[in-house]
């Protein structure tokens, strides 16, 4: 299949377009900057001509929409910025894809939950705490308001072997700190659904091949403490968990309000699709054998 894979150099971008090209696919990857696998496309999704152009040349029988503003904090600040990548950038994706008949994929987030009740269904109302969320839960109404052929898949603290162009996960920097046997601090107050970003790419292109529709969260499948994680892959790396110091998120002076509790329920993806959401212990497994050659200090 003929797959352009917006925000290519991401950490869940480049993995969907390592795997498509793996099993297949002619993949297109789209970013703002040089992506660095796949068919290279440079061009900026809030630029309509820019990203007309891009259809107009390849004429992509599936669209994976991964590129967005993912930075909580500065989503709060340059609320403008936000709005033009997160929800204006998504209007012109679909709007293109449309007029080429593409099926769509738009990744979304578990913020667009409030976090008051955790383990959201598929069909759990939307309550966004903060100016991120709201721009994608906006992004999320444009796709299901622009075209037919679509599905929104949703995610919850996406981590992997490979870090982002410019931005390290979770795992790999938790890793590394205790590591170099530096103390880390790590909230217990905060609930979510940490997702591997292959177990989430392996998803999502069954998604694509099937083409599925509506919404279906391809997060991990654990509910499970941000400090409880932290743990568990110092336990899996064989690094000191005593370096991991147990904080609240008062203790953050965070710009954006998160929520306590933005846990995935995925039963929905574990019935459907034969690639299933991992639990968290098989996970960070994964990830330890994804990365190889890693070797405990």
């Amino acid at each position: 299949m003929k797959v352009l894979i917006t925000g290519a150099n991401g950490l869940l971008g480049s993995k969907l377009v390592e795997t498509a090209e793996r099993i297949g696919h002619e993949v297109y990857s789209g970013d703002i900057a040089q992506p660095l696998q796949g068919i290279p496309l440079c061009f900026d999704i809030s630029d309509k001509n820019q990203v007309d152009e891009t259809f107009d040349k390849i004429h992509p029988e599936a669209v994976i929409h991964c590129a967005a503003m993912t930075d909580v904090d500065k989503c709060e600040t340059a609320k403008d910025l936000a709005w033009k990548i997160n929800v204006t950038g998504t209007e012109n994706i679909v709007e293109a894809a449309e007029r080429s008949r593409a099926y769509v994929i738009c990744v979304s987030t578990d913020f667009v939950f409030d976090g008051e009740k955790g383990l959201y269904h598929e069909k759990d109302v939307p309550n966004p705490v903060n100016y991120y969320g709201l721009t994608k839960l906006e992004g999320e109404k444009r796709v299901q308001d622009m075209t037919e052929k679509h599905c929104i898949v949703r995610a919850s603290v996406i981590f992997g072997s490979t870090p982002a162009v410019g931005k390290v996960n979770f795992a790999l920097w938790l890793v590394d700190k205790l590591k170099r046997k530096e103390q880390v601090n790590i909230v217990t107050d905060q609930w979510n659904s940490p997702t591997l970003n292959s177990n989430m790419a392996d998803m999502t292109l069954e998604i694509m091949e099937r083409k599925l529709e509506g919404i279906i969260h391809v997060s991990g499948a654990t509910r499970i403490r941000r400090y409880d994680f932290a743990n568990l892959l110092a336990k899996t790396f064989e690094l000191d968990s005593d370096l991991i110091r147990a904080v609240k998120s008062a203790d953050f002076s965070w710009t954006a309000n998160r929520p306590k509790d933005s846990s995935l329920n995925t039963k929905k993806a574990g019935r459907l699709l034969k690639n299933k959401p991992l639990e968290i212990s098989q996970a960070i497994l994964r990830l330890r054998e994804e990365l190889g050659s890693f070797e405990p200090h």
